[in-house]
């Protein structure tokens, strides 16, 4: 199947430039990414992912009602046929915590894959790099595929790679700050640096945030309040998916450089009177 929607020709000549969204060696048609909190109800979050295109989410191992699978849960508004289910480690501000979590999804059913948070302050919810290295080392080394959010630091990623993590997760800005990327340079840097997928976690406010982070060369893009918090969220989706197929489009294609000055649309050699 071809990475970009076929819109005509040029469309099919871009998609020899591109290759699959392959992570720990699954294909992903999307490289949108998206969560399931903070939607008004479980309805419109169903309604959001269809919307989306995207072919997975990641949910809160603590938002799951494991012990009791007869309640409602937000599993039941999830098609795991058309969606992978990655379990995320939210909440945890230990290494250890975060571990335990990420264990009790996969003896739950969920997946042996996490989106593995360890968060190191209650305001900024920045991650707490040194026990998520320690946590990814643990759960590697026990089968976990490991997707690590963390700060957009190029020193960290390379060190969560050497740990054996299936892809590095740099945030844009702080979580559900709407701020979009903040570091643009940092990461160009990781891009340049990472031998495993680049995810923009954290901080899209909007599509052109989104479209952004894949002009920049990211490989995939994951969002949850961006979309969750619109007013209206279904739209907002829809407008996430076209964004993020816009800027890896655009990164393929490569853009024109920068220049200080005016460059004449229209060349003047060969014009009338010159």
């Amino acid at each position: 199947m071809s990475p970009w929607p076929v819109w005509g020709a040029g469309a099919a000549h871009n998609a020899m430039k591109d290759t699959p969204f392959v992570i720990a060696g699954r294909t992903f048609r999307s490289r949108l990414i998206v969560g399931s909190g903070k939607y008004s109800s479980f309805p419109v979050m169903a309604q959001a992912h269809a919307a989306s295109g995207a072919d997975m989410v990641t949910v809160a191992v603590r938002r799951v009602n494991i012990s009791d699978r007869s309640r409602e849960s937000l599993l039941d508004y999830i098609d795991t046929e058309k969606m992978f289910i990655l379990p995320n480690t939210a909440g945890c501000y230990t290494a250890d915590d975060a571990i335990r979590t990420a264990r009790l999804g996969r003896e739950a059913g969920l997946s042996n894959w996490v989106k593995l948070e360890v968060i190191g302050d209650e305001r900024t919810l920045f991650p707490d790099n040194e026990a998520l290295i320690e946590a990814t080392r643990v759960l590697v080394k026990e089968g976990f595929v490991v997707l690590p959010y963390t700060n957009d630091d190029p020193i960290a990623c390379r060190k969560l790679e050497d740990a054996g993590a299936a892809a590095v997760m740099p945030l844009g800005a702080p979580i559900g700050s709407g701020l979009g990327i903040q570091n643009v340079n940092n990461m160009r840097i990781i891009r340049e640096f990472a031998r495993v997928p680049l995810i923009v976690d954290a901080g899209v406010g909007t599509a052109s945030d989104a479209a952004l982070a894949m002009e920049l060369g990211a490989d995939g893009v994951l969002m949850n309040t961006a979309i969750a918090g619109a007013q209206d969220a279904v739209a907002m989706a829809e407008a996430m998916k076209h964004a993020v197929i816009a800027g890896r489009l655009a990164w393929a294609a490569g853009r024109i450089p920068r220049k200080m000055y005016a460059s004449a649309s229209s060349p003047v050699e060969g014009m009338v009177g010159r």
